[in-house]
C-alpha cells in the first residue's frame, strides 16, 4: 500500500475538501463547546496583539523592518489557534464553502458566526482587563496601546472596510496553507508569513481590534465609543467579504465547481 510521506503537502483540491469537512465539524459543535473555543481564540489572537504592542514600542509604527518584526510576534495568535485548536471568526469564513454546496444550512452558519464573534469578545476584552491589571500598560507598551487603538478609531470607513477586505484574504490564506502541511512545524511555516504581511501591510482585523481598542482604554486612550463601533462594524464586514468572497468561493469555484458539472 502507498503511503502519503508525512513532508508531502496536501495538494489544493485536497485542502479544498478537508476545508470543506472542518466547516461541518465546525457547525455541528455544541454552542458551550464553541463558546469555550471562541473566547480561547480571542484571548489568543490578544496575545499576539499584545506581542505586536510591546514590540512596537518605542519605535517609529511607520517603520517597515520594526512592522516586520511586530507581524511576525503578532503570529503567534494564528499559531495558537491553528496548532491549539480553538474557535475563530475570521477563519470561520471559509466555512462558505460548505454551505454553498449544502452540507451545513445558512442558520448554521450564521449561528457559528454569532457565538464565535461573541466568544472571541469576549476573550480578548479578558485579555486586555488581565493586562491592565498586571501593570503592563504602565510605561511604554502603553503608550503604544494608545496610539494603536487612536489610529484605528480614526481611520475612515472605506478604508477599514477595504482594509478588513485585505486582512483576512491573507488571514485565511495562511489558514488554507496551514491545511496544506502535515506537520506542526509546516503549519507554523504557513501563517507566519502572510500573517506578518498583513501586520506589514496595516490592515484590519476585527477580532484584534478586539483587544486593540480595550487595552487602549485601559491605557487612557481618547476613544469615541461611536467611532469604535463603527471601525468595529467596517472592519468586520471587510473581513467577511475578503474572506468569504476573496478566498472561500473563489477556491470553491476552482477546486470544487467541477461537481456542479
Amino acid at each position: 500500500m502507498h503511503t502519503v510521506p508525512d513532508h508531502d503537502a496536501h495538494k489544493p483540491a485536497e485542502i479544498a475538501a478537508l476545508i470543506e469537512e472542518a466547516g461541518v465539524g465546525k457547525a455541528r459543535l455544541p454552542a458551550g463547546q464553541m463558546l469555550v473555543l471562541a473566547m480561547l481564540a480571542g484571548a489568543f489572537i490578544g496575545f499576539g496583539a499584545a506581542a505586536f504592542s510591546m514590540v512596537m514600542a518605542g519605535t517609529d509604527p511607520t517603520f517597515g523592518p520594526a512592522r516586520l518584526l511586530g507581524g511576525v510576534v503578532f503570529a503567534l495568535g494564528l499559531i495558537l489557534v491553528v496548532v491549539g485548536g480553538a474557535e475563530l471568526f475570521t477563519g470561520n469564513a471559509l466555512m462558505v464553502m460548505a454551505t454553498v454546496d449544502g452540507k451545513i444550512t445558512v442558520p448554521q452558519l450564521l449561528r457559528n458566526w454569532v457565538i464565535v464573534y461573541a466568544g472571541n469578545l469576549i476573550g480578548a476584552v479578558s485579555l486586555a482587563v488581565a493586562f491592565s491589571l498586571a501593570g503592563l500598560l504602565n510605561g511604554g507598551m502603553g503608550g503604544t496601546a494608545v496610539s494603536i487603538a487612536e489610529a484605528k478609531a480614526a481611520l475612515p470607513v472605506t478604508e477599514a472596510f477595504m482594509r478588513g477586505a485585505l486582512c483576512n484574504a491573507l488571514v485565511c490564506l495562511a489558514l488554507w496553507l496551514s491545511f496544506a502541511a502535515r506537520t506542526v512545524a509546516g503549519k507554523i511555516l504557513a501563517i507566519l508569513w502572510p500573517i506578518s504581511g498583513f501586520v506589514l501591510l496595516g490592515l484590519e482585523h476585527s477580532v484584534a481590534n478586539m483587544y486593540f481598542f480595550p487595552q487602549g482604554w485601559a491605557a487612557g486612550a481618547d476613544l469615541n465609543p461611536s467611532a469604535v463601533l463603527v471601525q468595529m462594524i467596517a472592519v468586520t464586514a471587510g473581513n467577511i467579504l475578503g474572506g468569504a468572497g476573496g478566498v472561500a468561493l473563489a477556491y470553491r469555484y476552482a477546486f470544487l465547481g467541477k461537481r456542479d458539472g
